[in-house]
């Protein structure tokens, strides 16, 4: 369901401010809402909101591929009649930060987090044993920079 209709201005003033430089302090909630003039109370309210809607899945930082731990994007082929299942098993596991479906023999790709490539090995193992489908990880060779970073229309 698209909950942009719905939003306060609130939670557009946090999607617009802080798709990237959220605080690096003790008290980043805190932080974020002095700068927009609100209680850190309704800044935790406004972020949980945005996940219930599905708006954001989570807040936190993004580290640059292999400084601190291991990580892969993985595609799957799973059947149709199963896709909603297989992407619940996928949810399910901490170390997978988003999901999404595409137009493809591979129609599930994810990416998924570690401490290490063993943990790693681990996860994606433990995903084909629940599953029942092999899981083709896509280890990143070079490393771009893209800014994903963007103006938000509310129109």
């Amino acid at each position: 369901m698209d909950h942009r209709s719905e939003l306060t201005d609130l939670e557009r003033r946090l999607l617009d401010s802080y798709q990237q430089g959220l605080p690096l302090s003790p008290t980043p909630y805190a932080d974020m809402a002095a700068a927009l003039d609100v209680s850190e109370a309704d800044v935790l309210a406004a972020l949980q909101r945005l996940q219930e809607f599905g708006v954001i899945s989570r807040v936190g930082p993004v580290f640059r591929t292999h400084a601190v731990g291991a990580s892969t994007l993985a595609a799957m082929a799973v059947p149709e009649e199963r896709l909603d299942e297989i992407a619940a098993i996928v949810n399910s596991f901490a170390a997978v930060n988003h999901n999404y479906e595409r137009e493809h023999r591979f129609n599930l790709w994810f990416v998924a987090t570690a401490a290490s490539d063993a943990e790693l090995a681990e996860v994606l193992e433990k995903i084909e044993q629940l599953t029942n489908i092999k899981v083709m990880p896509l280890p990143m060779l070079e490393d771009y920079h893209i800014d994903l970073g963007f103006n938000l229309q509310w129109t």
